[in-house]
């Protein structure tokens, strides 16, 4: 099976008012764990890389390379999307060129005139090629890779401008954030989602920052036209917990406990858990 675009897999899941999962990879066992269980639960699946993860896998043909390995080598038949998060312009190129099925252009912190403009280039060149790309108006809060977003509400019209550039994708700030959310955190703006949804009718929404995220309020968030939720943190959360587990019951010094391999198989099982619980809560399981 090879990488595909995420527009068929996403414009499935926004008709059957399910969304499909974006995780995030951090190295080969991340990957791993991620591909099998999406091929364990027959659930399309996206693997998203940011651009500090990239250059820490040792830049964008590594991850093509051990992705597609993975790919052939694992047997997995589910659709797989292997998209840029949060992408620069630059970065975007780079990806393309690196053999990326689908890529992110993150212009939310330019001026509308620009992000559209760069938006529409990057729309040809990913037509061109057959890959899906995702846009991004409304800063999302927190930080990831140094990128710090107050988590403010997207105003409609910009979404409106954005998606009739012919985009695949479109990720909205709705007051979703990165990283653990605050014990103050207001919660999701529905009323937002639902008038840029009303704005840009079947086109897939993207929620960003689904780790915390209430049940009730992601199944909201799907029922309003979310049709792929990203998620990082809590798998890095899950493999942290029980990495740190393993090492307090000194199994590392039990016999040859100090193999990686043994080492960080607790994490690989509760990355594989935290990714099956989502695709349950997402609804995109047997949806390959």
């Amino acid at each position: 099976m090879m990488l595909v675009s995420a527009k068929e897999m996403l414009t499935k899941a926004k008709a059957g008012k399910y969304a499909v999962g974006q995780f995030n990879i951090n190295n080969l066992e991340w990957t791993k764990a991620i591909l099998q269980t999406a091929q364990e639960m027959n659930s399309p699946v996206i693997l998203g890389v940011s651009e500090g993860a990239g250059k820490y896998m040792c830049g964008y043909k590594t991850v093509v390379g051990m992705v597609n390995g993975m790919i052939e080598e694992l047997n997995i038949t589910v659709p797989v999307a292997l998209h840029l998060d949060h992408g620069s312009y630059d970065a975007c190129y780079k990806c393309i060129k690196a053999g990326f099925s689908s890529v992110m252009f993150d212009g939310s912190h330019y001026p509308i005139e620009e992000n559209v403009e760069k938006t529409k280039e990057l729309v040809a060149v990913c037509e061109e090629k057959g890959l899906s790309l995702e846009a991004e108006v409304g800063a999302i809060g927190g930080e990831e890779d140094g990128v710090i977003g107050s988590g403010e509400c997207a105003d409609p019209d910009e979404c409106k401008m954005i998606a009739d550039l012919g985009v695949t994708m479109l990720a909205a700030g709705i007051g979703n954030i990165h990283g653990k959310y605050p014990a103050n955190w207001k919660g999701l703006s529905f009323e937002t989602l639902d008038a840029v949804q009303q704005k840009t009718g079947d086109m897939p929404l993207v929620l960003h920052g689904g780790t915390g995220i209430p049940s009730d309020m992601i199944k909201k968030a799907i029922s309003l036209g979310v049709a792929k939720i990203n998620v990082n943190t809590e798998c890095q959360l899950a493999f942290a917990a029980a990495t740190r587990g393993y090492v307090e019951e000194g199994k590392d010094l039990v016999g040859k406990g100090f193999d990686p391999r043994k080492l960080l198989a607790p994490g690989v099982e509760a990355i594989k858990a935290t990714v099956k619980e989502k695709m349950e809560l997402f609804g995109s399981v047997g949806k390959a």
